[in-house]
């Protein structure tokens, strides 16, 4: 007669389960340790494993770094008010409310991170998004195009991501969140006037 499991009887962790269970005591270690902590060994004990479980999957520490941040990092729903100033604000917002305490978190506890690999939070923004998607601010222009909000002329990254970039900027500069009237300086005085619309809605000129 074959034993029966019992409530006691400790459960093997296996696939995903057990990446989940890796990876969230990993950005439990990164939160409390930085980097600097960010080890096989401190690791495995706090998610009740041992190395070569880790190593095995991830056989570099940069690339358990990423899963982990892959794992918490949490993509951000894309609004589509139907104006392109409604829109900016209503992600920005939500950058402001939902990433503002992970941006500063990330930068203070990952500066060696940058440092050791010469990178920095641009670049490791760039690897948490999936290969397919397109930066949000991006989307919201293309939109805006497609309502005839904006001309259909070529435009660089940088004048397209600017508001993300700035409020950022912000974040990290005050290390806190950025003030409503901040956010909406940044698009109606800076971003729009760029882009050639103002911000009640209409192209420069008309």
């Amino acid at each position: 007669m074959s034993e029966r499991r019992t409530e006691s009887t400790p459960t093997r962790r296996r696939g995903a389960t057990l990446e989940n269970a890796i990876t969230d005591a990993a950005w439990e270690v990164l939160v409390e340790l930085g980097y600097s902590g960010f080890t096989y060994e401190a690791i495995a004990a706090r998610a009740g494993t041992s190395k070569p479980v880790l190593y095995r999957r991830w056989p570099q520490r940069e690339d358990l770094l990423i899963a982990t941040l892959t794992r918490h990092w949490r993509p951000l729903d894309i609004p589509d008010t139907g104006s392109l100033r409604q829109d900016a604000l209503t992600l920005l917002r939500t950058v402001n409310a939902e990433r503002a305490r992970t941006v500063i978190l990330l930068r203070v506890q990952l500066a060696d991170y940058f440092r050791e690999t010469g990178t920095n939070f641009g670049d490791l923004r760039s690897r948490l998004r999936p290969g397919d998607q397109r930066p949000p601010f991006a989307t919201l222009v293309d939109r805006a195009v497609e309502r005839g909000e904006l001309t259909d002329v070529p435009r660089s990254d940088r004048v397209v991501n600017l508001p993300f970039d700035l409020v950022r900027h912000d974040m990290l500069m005050a290390m806190a969140e950025v003030p409503d009237e901040n956010i909406v300086e940044i698009v109606d005085t800076v971003w729009l006037p760029l882009l050639g619309v103002s911000p009640h809605g209409t192209r420069a000129g008309q």
